[in-house]
């Protein structure tokens, strides 16, 4: 538990373990610091005295006056100052939205332990959420707080996207409207749809011009390409449609089948659609080293049982859990995200959905598209040009493609190409749906 040890001269005023102060001003008085920590005060936590302390805290200039905090976090660890770890990176701002949820319970805790950017990289966490959430989000604050992780250097909550973004150098786009019963696809692409042209306009507006995004929401592929187009100052490669789950899920099938452990199944990619329509690629998938089908000789598993498989995963596992995954979407999102900010293995790769401008493999060049990609460990990534394909890779990829065209037009209205109409070839199911 955090402790403000304060000056006489502050005594009249009531403190508590952890003050809260949102990013929005759309949120009441009630909500916001009731107490800001004083410049003199000073932050204890119960560490042992043989724990490794984090170096001492600072307050800033700007710390006095920063409402964008949450208890522990309000004053501000000055990074620059004679105490910083010398061994430490410069501070990066990560951004959450849906940070009340499932998903981000299990991610938000992994980010600041240092397991998904590195031992030596202090984080920021800005955490977005609704008004019906507020509370929750305050929760996950207060356990972030509790949990004494040295690298969490700031943690922020809110429920305004332009407040929340600013000067995002990640963001997470998770919260997203589920499929309800009844709700036809292009229902939820419009109502989803409008969620992320909002948060994509306020990237633009407030977030750093290299931020990285990755879009979880569904249906993420046209998500993210809604995002993007409403984000036109930001650099359309940087946004990336989460497809990692169904690479893990084929991997793990893979190596079910083989007798292997998952870490001998690589170069899998996920074509397409994150939907029933996505093509887990056996043919350019290798098992130790060999390709798939030279070590798993039963074409027809691979083409119909291993494939449908893959695809419906997220809907067994529904009937099994009785809801859909967090967890392991969780770590799909750590993977991801690791994928980028460290170098592919030599003659390996990784799935995500991408911007298909300038695509070597003949996709339609402006929709988002699960591909096969490397990475130098800068970020950034290319796109892997020595794949093969045969008729049925081919037809797959063409139907998956079809889909992501339909439901381009269906949210035309949302990306500037005019009125939208929406001929989606069938009303196919996410992953995670029943």
């Amino acid at each position: 538990m955090a402790v403000a040890e304060l000056s006489p001269s502050h005594v009249r005023t009531q403190v508590y373990s952890f003050q809260v102060s949102s990013f929005s001003s759309r949120l009441s008085n009630r909500r916001r610091c009731a107490h800001r920590t004083p410049y003199s005060a000073r932050v204890f936590c119960s560490v042992t005295a043989n724990q490794v302390q984090a170096p001492i805290a600072v307050p800033t200039e700007a710390s006095k006056n920063k409402r964008d905090c949450f208890g522990v976090f309000c004053v501000t660890y000055d990074l620059k100052a004679e105490e910083e770890t010398k061994l430490w990176k410069k501070m990066i701002n990560v951004a959450v939205s849906g940070a009340a949820g499932m998903i981000s319970n299990h991610l938000l805790f992994k980010i600041a332990s240092g397991e998904v950017f590195g031992p030596d990289q202090p984080v920021a966490l800005k955490l977005l959420g609704s008004e019906r959430s507020f509370q929750a989000l305050e929760g996950v604050a207060m356990e972030l707080e509790d949990s004494l992780y040295p690298l969490l250097r700031e943690v922020s909550i809110g429920i305004d996207a332009y407040e929340v973004f600013e000067d995002a150098q990640w963001a997470l786009l998770i919260g997203a409207k589920p499929r309800g019963p009844g709700m036809e696809r292009a229902g939820l692409l419009d109502i989803n749809g409008q969620i992320f042209a909002e948060q994509g306009k306020a990237l633009n507006a407030v977030a750093s011009r290299n931020v990285k995004v990755i879009v979880v929401g569904n249906p993420c592929n046209t998500n993210a390409l809604i995002c993007l187009k409403n984000a036109p100052d930001i650099p359309s490669k940087n946004f990336h449609a989460l497809t990692r789950l169904d690479e893990n899920r084929a991997k793990c099938q893979l190596a079910l089948k083989a007798g292997v452990f998952y870490d001998k199944v690589s170069n899998m990619t996920i074509w397409g659609n994150h939907s029933t329509t996505q093509v887990p690629d056996f043919l350019n998938a290798r098992i130790d080293g060999k390709p798939v089908k030279e070590v798993i000789k039963d074409s027809k598993w691979l083409e119909e049982e291993f494939t449908e498989m893959v695809q419906k995963r997220g809907g067994v596992l529904i009937k099994k859990w009785g809801r859909s995954s967090a967890a392991s979407t969780a770590v799909s999102i750590v993977d991801a995200i690791r994928s980028l900010v460290t170098p592919t293995p030599e003659g390996d790769w990784f799935s995500s959905g991408v911007h298909t401008k300038g695509n070597p493999y003949g996709i339609d060049e402006d929709i988002v598209f699960s591909m096969p990609c490397r990475s130098k460990g800068d970020g950034d990534y290319e796109l892997v040009k020595d794949v093969i394909f045969d008729d049925y890779l081919l037809k797959r990829i063409t139907k998956t493609e079809a889909e992501l065209l339909a439901e381009r037009r269906c949210v035309a209205h949302l990306i500037g190409e005019g009125n939208a109409y929406c001929d989606l070839p069938e009303d196919t199911m996410l992953p995670g749906e029943m």
